[in-house]
């Protein structure tokens, strides 16, 4: 019975020195915290090309008594843009970013005709020439429709303001040998767009943007219009011409870089 005991009291020291050491070998369990979807400050950065349009050109000098169209009523060449913006990522479907672009200087072109209203008078034209350009600042807001595979399909809008240059403007009558030219003048206005792209998952910071945006620029205008010859000068104080409703279709590749 004696030695029964002692063997049993010799085992449970063992047991209870051996518990603790034992413990404190073992691992400390690991416990995953799923991190939030939402909450993320981005910057981007994108060029691309623009499309642009006028509505038509508008001047109190087309209102003097004669025939008078457009055989051309003014087309822009393509130009580059340049933007950059910060962000932030609220969640899965919503973000909204604020972006300054610099918009290059796109070549303008327009052709009108004239004809005085006495019978037989001679139809002449004008040849109108100019360069455009802008600073845009957009703030915008974006719905991310869902991402599959990698790529996340966005629709979104964007408002704010425009300073709209009207640059190198002239005006020559080939038949004639008359001209006219106006000086470089820039305005604010108020600018809109709608955005729709594809947002493509390249590492786990870097989105590539592809995207298309449709933009209202507001309006441009020159400086007051002057004739090449003195002698023959427009009415004091006129307002040049008007570039009414500048419109564009653009063209984007950008990057998307999470701070997060």
């Amino acid at each position: 019975m004696f030695n029964i005991g002692r063997n049993a009291l010799f085992a449970a020291l063992l047991v209870g020195v051996a518990g603790p050491a034992f413990a404190a070998d073992m691992p400390e369990p690991i416990i995953e915290v799923e991190q939030p979807s939402y909450g993320g400050w981005y910057l981007r950065g994108h060029i691309g090309m623009s499309n642009q349009r006028i509505k038509r050109l508008e001047s109190p000098l087309f209102d003097i008594p004669f025939e008078h169209g457009w055989y051309d009523d003014g087309s822009f060449g393509s130009a580059p843009t340049f933007g950059l913006g910060v962000g932030y990522q609220f969640n899965d479907f919503l973000r909204g970013d604020i972006t300054a672009e610099y918009r290059g200087a796109a070549d303008f072109t327009a052709q009108d005709w004239l004809r005085a209203t006495a019978p037989g008078d001679p139809v002449t034209t004008n040849n109108y020439r100019g360069r455009k350009s802008e600073w845009l600042f957009l703030a915008n807001a974006y719905a991310d429709v869902g991402t599959f595979y990698g790529i996340t399909p966005y629709v979104g809008a964007g408002i704010g303001a425009s300073r709209n240059t009207i640059s190198s403007f002239t005006d020559t009558n080939p038949q004639t040998g008359g001209g006219a030219y106006a000086a470089d003048k820039s305005r604010w206005d108020l600018a809109w767009a709608l955005h729709a792209g594809l947002g493509i998952k390249a590492t786990e910071r870097m989105t590539i943007d592809l995207g298309y945006s449709f933009v209202n620029l507001g309006d441009g205008q020159t400086g007051e219009l002057k004739n090449v010859d003195p002698s023959f000068p427009f009415p004091p104080a006129n307002d040049g011409i008007r570039f009414k409703d500048i419109t564009s279709h653009d063209f984007k590749l950008g990057v998307r870089y999470s701070l997060n």
